[in-house]
Parts: C-alpha cells; sequence; structure tokens
C-alpha cells in the first residue's frame, strides 16, 4: 500500500495529465494557492487520501474516470427450428452486445459483460477434402455416396446445409512425385488406371444438392506420389482462402480433412527446389491450384492465422496409425477436432456429426491486436455457474443448443499510446469459428478537464514561457522551474546559486534540495509523509524531538522543525501534560496533598513518599498508627500523649459510639475512611475509624474498651497433673505389654529347638575320642 501511495510522488509529474497517467490513484489539486514554499510542482501529484490532508479542496482535485457506453445491443437470436419463416444467417443474433465504446485511465480497469447463445438451426457449409493418394483408393468408393447420406444426417441439426467436394494429393514436382512422362500420366504400378497427380483440385463448390455431390465424386479417379506425407496443408490453404471459388456463406465453416498420412510443412519444399514462403493468397485457375510449384507449403502458424481469419472449424479425419501425429496438430489450431478414420472411410458422417457437436459445443473467445500498453483478461460464466479465469476464462465447453453463456471481459490501459495521439483505438472480439464479432473502440484519457480552459503564454507563468492550467505552469519545450523562469541550456551560475544559501552560508537548499533557476525545490523523502519545506529547505516535519519514540511524544505536530503541541500539552516534545487528573489521589487530592503535579506525574514534595499519588510510604507507620496516641488520650484520656493532649491532639473532631456496629461503613462513604484495632498499655482493644470529610478531620470511636479475662488457674493446675500422671500410666502400660510379648516369643522358640532334637542312645553326643588317626596320602597299601 505504501508503494502505492508512494508512486504519485516518486513519478515527478510535472502537469496534471502526466499525473493521472501514473496510476488511478493519482490525483492533481488544482487548487493555485495549495504549493507552501520550496514544494515543486509535482507536490500537486499525490493519491486523493493524501491531497484532502493536505487540505486541497475537494473541488479541486481532478481525478477524471474511465466509462463504458454500449452503443450496439440487439438481443441474442431465440430461433425455433420449426418456425415457417427462416431468418437468412445475417439476422441470427449469438452474441450480445455488438459495439462498445470505452474511456479508458491508466491503470482503471473496464469491465463488461458478454453474452454468447447458441442459436437453433443455424446453418452450416461442409467441405470434404480428401487425400486422393493411391493408399486411398478404398477409401473413395465409401465417400461416393457420402452427399445424400451426409444431407440426411444434417437435417436433424440444420434446415440449411451446404456441402462441397475437393481433393488434393502432392506438389507436381520431384521429389514428391514420378517426373517421367509414362509415371506422370499414371503413376500407379501394374495395371491400376490412375490419374495423374495433382497439388489441389476443387471438384465441387459448396451447394446444397447431395446428389451433385455424389455424382461428381463417383467421378473421381485415384492418383498417387512417391514419399509418404502429403501436399494437404497447400489445399487447406486454398480452401480457407478462396472464398469465392469454394463458395463459403457467413455461417459455420466446417473443413474435413480425410487422409491416411501425414503433412509435408514449411521448409520442405526445399527438397524440390521451392524456397519461396507461401503468399497466403488463392491461386486458383479453372478449379485447380496453380502455384504448387512455386510456393512452399504453408506453415503451421500461417494455417492457423488463416482458418481463424476465416472462421473455419477443421475436422481431421484420420486413420488409426496417425492419430498422436494429427491430435498434435489439434493443439495448434484452435477449434479443430481429430476423428478416428476406419481404414475404408465407412464411418465418415458418425465422425462427422460427432466431430460437428464436440466444436459447436465449446465456444472460445479470441481478440485481436491489442494496441500499445492495453492488457485484456477474461472470465467465464459457463453453464450451472461455472467460472473459469486465465486462459480458461476465454472459453465455455457442454453449451447445448439454446443455451446461454456470459464472459466478464476486463480492459486495462497501462498507458496513453506513446505516439502522443489520441484518436480512439478500435479492438475486436470474436468466437472462434463464428462470423459475428463485439467492436470495442477504445478512448484514452490522457489530461484533465482543466486543461481545456489552459491559458497559453500566461502572464503567470514566466515572461509568458508556459501555459497556465490546473492551477500550474506547463513549461513550453526547453524551459523548467516552478513558474517556467528557466531555460534548460542554462548553465547554473554563482548569481542563481546565491539565492539558494540561507544567510550567504555555504550549503545549497540547506542539502535538503536542488536549486533551480534560483529557486530551491526541495527533495522528496522515501515516506510521502516527511516533507521538506521553506525558501531554503530548511524546514522539515519529521527532525523534532521526541518522547516515548513518538515524534512530538504523539501529542502535536512538527512544523518546521519545532513541535506544535494539542491542548493540555507542552514542552519541547509535547510530552508535559497539562491534565491534571492522573495526579488525583483517592482521597480527592491532588498527590495526597504531599506533592506537586508536574507534566501529569505527582512529585512528592517529602522523600519518604512515593507512589503515582504519593500513597506509599514505607518507613511511615500508616494512619492506624500515627493517629492512636491522640485518639486514646483524647477517647479515654490514657496513652503516651494523655499530658499534651489538648496541644497535639485537637486536629479531629472526635464522635463516640457506642458499639463497633455504629461505625461509619466504607460503603455508606463517598470519602476515603480507614478501619483501625489498636491495643493499650493494659492490653485492652479500642475501635475507631479516620475519615476526612470536607477537609475536617473526624475520627467515631468506639467507647468502651475491649479487655481479655484473667486465666482460671485451678482447671489449668488440675489439667497439667493429671495430663503428667495419665502420659506416666499410658507408658507404663506399653513397656508391660512390649515384655509380655517378647517372653512369649522366646519361650515359643524354646519348645520349638525341644522337639526338633534328636538324642542316639549308643553314644553321647558330646563324646569326642582322644585317639586322632592320620592317613598317609602318599601310601597306595601295598
Amino acid at each position: 500500500e505504501l508503494m502505492e501511495i508512494l508512486i504519485c510522488i516518486k513519478a515527478n509529474a510535472q502537469s496534471c495529465g502526466e499525473c493521472i497517467q501514473v496510476a488511478e490513484t493519482c490525483g492533481w489539486c488544482s487548487d493555485e494557492t495549495f504549493l507552501t514554499v520550496g514544494e515543486s510542482k509535482s507536490a500537486r501529484c499525490d493519491d486523493l487520501e493524501s491531497l484532502k490532508k493536505r487540505n486541497c479542496d475537494v473541488a479541486k482535485i481532478e481525478n477524471p474516470r474511465g466509462s463504458i457506453s454500449i452503443d450496439k445491443n440487439k438481443p441474442v437470436t431465440n430461433r425455433k427450428k420449426d418456425v415457417a419463416e427462416k431468418l437468412k444467417p445475417e439476422q441470427i443474433t449469438q452474441i450480445q452486445p455488438q459495439k462498445l465504446t470505452l474511456t479508458l485511465r491508466s491503470g482503471e480497469p473496464q469491465t463488461f459483460e458478454l453474452k454468447f447463445k447458441r442459436a437453433e438451426d443455424y446453418p452450416i457449409d461442409l467441405y470434404y477434402l480428401m487425400d486422393l493418394s493411391f493408399s486411398m483408393k478404398d477409401d473413395l468408393e465409401n465417400v461416393k455416396n457420402l452427399g445424400t447420406d451426409l444431407m440426411r444426417e444434417m437435417q436433424e441439426i440444420t434446415s440449411d446445409f451446404q456441402i462441397g467436394f475437393g481433393s488434393f494429393v502432392e506438389k507436381t514436382v520431384m521429389p514428391y512425385i514420378s517426373t517421367t512422362p509414362a509415371r506422370f500420366k499414371n503413376p500407379c504400378t501394374g495395371n491400376q488406371n490412375c490419374t495423374s497427380p495433382f497439388s489441389y483440385k476443387n471438384v465441387l463448390k459448396l451447394t446444397d444438392k447431395g446428389d451433385e455431390f455424389n455424382q461428381l465424386v463417383s467421378q473421381q479417379q485415384i492418383s498417387g506420389n512417391l514419399d509418404s506425407p502429403e501436399g494437404g496443408f497447400d489445399a487447406i490453404m486454398q480452401v480457407a482462402v478462396c472464398e469465392e471459388q469454394i463458395g463459403w456463406r457467413n455461417v459455420t465453416r466446417l473443413l474435413v480433412f480425410s487422409t491416411d498420412a501425414g503433412f509435408h510443412f514449411a521448409g520442405d519444399g526445399k527438397l524440390g527446389g521451392i524456397v519461396l514462403p507461401n503468399d497466403g493468397k488463392c491461386h486458383m485457375e479453372d478449379n485447380k491450384y496453380t502455384m504448387s510449384h512455386y510456393y512452399d507449403y504453408p506453415s503451421i502458424a500461417h494455417l492457423v492465422q488463416k482458418l481463424s481469419d476465416h472462421n473455419i472449424q477443421t475436422i481431421f479425419a484420420v486413420t488409426e496409425e496417425f492419430q498422436p501425429v494429427y491430435k498434435e496438430l489439434k493443439n495448434l489450431i484452435p477449434k479443430s477436432a481429430v476423428g478416428t478414420l476406419s481404414s475404408n472411410s465407412s464411418n465418415v458422417i458418425k465422425l462427422i456429426i460427432d466431430a460437428y457437436n464436440s466444436l459447436s459445443s465449446e465456444v472460445i473467445l479470441e481478440n485481436g491486436r491489442l494496441p500499445e500498453g492495453v492488457s485484456i483478461t477474461y472470465k467465464s460464466i459457463c453453464k450451472n455457474g461455472v467460472e473459469g479465469t486465465g486462459e480458461n476464462g476465454r472459453k465455455c465447453s457442454n453449451i447445448s443448443i439454446g443455451d446461454e453463456v456470459s464472459f466478464k471481459i476486463s480492459i486495462e490501459s497501462q498507458k496513453c499510446p506513446s505516439n502522443g495521439k489520441t484518436e480512439p483505438e478500435t479492438i475486436r472480439i470474436k468466437p472462434l469459428g463464428f462470423t459475428e464479432e463485439v467492436e470495442i473502440v477504445l478512448n484514452f484519457i490522457c489530461d484533465c478537464q482543466c486543461a481545456t480552459e489552459g491559458e497559453p503564454d500566461s502572464k503567470k507563468c514566466f515572461e509568458g514561457n508556459g501555459t497556465f492550467e490546473c492551477g500550474a505552469c506547463k513549461c513550453n519545450d526547453g524551459r523548467i522551474g516552478r513558474l517556467c523562469e528557466c531555460s534548460k541550456d542554462e548553465v547554473r551560475t554563482e548569481d542563481l546559486d546565491a539565492n539558494c544559501r540561507k544567510d550567504n552560508g555555504t550549503d545549497i537548499c540547506s542539502n535538503n534540495g536542488d536549486c533551480v533557476c534560483g529557486t530551491c525545490e526541495c527533495k522528496k523523502r522515501e515516506n510521502p509523509a516527511e516533507i521538506y519545506s521553506g525558501k531554503y529547505c530548511e524546514c522539515d516535519n519529521f527532525n523534532c524531538d521526541r518522547s516515548n519514540n513518538k515524534l512530538c511524544g504523539g501529542h502535536g505536530r512538527c512544523e518546521c522543525r519545532k513541535c506544535i503541541c494539542d491542548a493540555n500539552y507542552t514542552g519541547s516534545a509535547c510530552d508535559c501534560s497539562l491534565e491534571t487528573s492522573t495526579c488525583l489521589a483517592k482521597n480527592g487530592q491532588i498527590c495526597n496533598g504531599r506533592g506537586t503535579c508536574d507534566c501529569g506525574i505527582c512529585k512528592c514534595t517529602n522523600p519518604k513518599f512515593q507512589g503515582p499519588t504519593c500513597e506509599i510510604c514505607p518507613t511511615c507507620p500508616g494512619v492506624c498508627a500515627e493517629h492512636k496516641d491522640c485518639v486514646q488520650c483524647r477517647a479515654f484520656e490514657a496513652g503516651e500523649k494523655k499530658d499534651t493532649c489538648e496541644r497535639d491532639c485537637s486536629y479531629f473532631q472526635l464522635i463516640k459510639v457506642k458499639d463497633r456496629n455504629q461505625l461509619p461503613q466504607p460503603t455508606d462513604q463517598s470519602f476515603p475512611l480507614t478501619h483501625c484495632k489498636e491495643r493499650d498499655a493494659n492490653d485492652c482493644w479500642f475501635y475507631y475509624t479516620y475519615a476526612i470529610r470536607n477537609d475536617t478531620k473526624e475520627v467515631y470511636v468506639v467507647e468502651t474498651l475491649e479487655c481479655p479475662a484473667g486465666p482460671d488457674i485451678i482447671p489449668i493446675v488440675a489439667g497439667v497433673v493429671a495430663g503428667i500422671v495419665l502420659i506416666g500410666l499410658a507408658l507404663l502400660l506399653i513397656w508391660k505389654l512390649l515384655m509380655i510379648i517378647h517372653d512369649r516369643r522366646e519361650f515359643a522358640k524354646f519348645e520349638k529347638e525341644k522337639m526338633n532334637a534328636k538324642w542316639d542312645t549308643g553314644e553321647n553326643p558330646i563324646y569326642k575320642s582322644a585317639v586322632t588317626t592320620v592317613i598317609n596320602p602318599k601310601y597306595e597299601g601295598k
């Protein structure tokens, strides 16, 4: 967005016309008094919001807009097949509107809607172009009855059908055909009787007589050539461009191209010594193409152009073997279809009907050459609301007869015609394969309305060196400057530069501008909001003091490097607020009465107080402790200040109440209130509240002290003695219990050992013999 805003200023436009061509967001302020000292003429050109912010009168902002007008808008034809009265092809309308005028402003697209509706019973011209090389011999037999059969089938689609027939073989030069006299006369081998080869022959002009088609086709003889590819492209070119000889009408034009071989194209003619490129013109004499030996084959692009120019839709009826080649060709030729021809052409009618349905169910929009700087985009709204954009925005598929589809078309101009002409340009949009087209006349907005009221050689411009228009001088050729006061050829002299130095200093235009003809023109900044100004460009609106990283603290505007503060703010960076509400304490006093409000912040007079409103005192005893002695001496005539009570404690008004419930509650009061509970020397509690109401200090005290009762000694002593005795007894019982458990365990253990002892009656288990027997380990008993 910033770049969009910058684009107007950066363009350095010197006139209103230049300005509005920069972008659609740019406007020009034609108010004479708009510019400040040091601002260049180009500062008048800015985005519309900026001009308003810079106080340009809205009525003086030049901002012309583009427009669309529909000049011819016949509704699409709703035509029924079974109506007695037949419309002529030129009376049928399938696309609406037919003519528009667009007024374009640079950068502002104009969008309009185009409707397309396939008319029912639309006339069809079908030309059958057949390869008559020898391999197509069996196919020719099947094509001989094609006319009446096709007529019958086509009755289902249209009541107005014409059919024609043409054939082709090859260029009549070596090495494509054999030029020996005998082989030229009959190129076929064996007993086959063939006719001489030819490039292209128009056998039957388009006619509505199917019988005539059959009759003429049955007279055709097959021919032959040497190489595999055929000269079909030569034939297609002649069929397309020889409208009169073929008899094409301004209706749906179908060309059925039937072959079982490939094709030669531009460049292949060199083999026969033919180097002249195809001229794309009609060369038919006596219904034959006469220049095949003179002009090369056409290129695919050349064919595409001619087929499109003449609204011809091509159906390639080719054998299975050549399907891949012709499918690639179909992708290059808009509005063309490929069908698989059986080896003997028996399925040709079904193929033509299927291909026709496929072609006619698709509409593709195409535009002619666009003027320089003009672009066009399409968006299609097809059947069932399906939308397409980009390349798909040009086309709609699966359109049945009677279906209506629409296209949203945007045309945008990026600049005015570079030649300076502002004459209207015309572009045409048409659906491929149809004769109808939409004519669009483009007018370009290249200057402002106010320029028509310009005053040539005006006195307001230096010595009449410019036209005064749109609030500024538009300089004559060779002149520059805000008032055209300088010649471009004039060398900058010291005299002129002296006028650009402030106080005879060394800096020209304070180093922030250029000296143009003795006048400072200030530089522009990257950020359009930042502006240098002043006679010597010494001022700017971005070099003021900052606070909180904001220019003028965000509470003022920067004018000539000084902050102009908003109301209630002061200081060099407008950082000092005159507002005292931020200093008010909860008790309604400014800074709690302990300080002054400086720039909206409390400055406490006593350093021991802190906080935003001097309410915090870490070393202070607190409100309750502060007034305790005075409350005690006045309410109960006791405490430390008992003797100096009159002198020290008469600063508040004392009110006594019966009990604590009668003390004022915080919810009842609109002023700050503190509840206190303090202890006297006899450990008795007394309760009071401290408040400041209308500058009067009020203290409410509960008149009775709350003293703790003395302890009852006998129960305490008895309890202690009983406790000691009971604990002793409990310990003795525990010890006795543990001893019993231990003894029982020992006795049980003794009993168990006694049961396990086994005494041998023969020998005392404790007796040990006095004799020791030692055996020598080396003794082997020998």
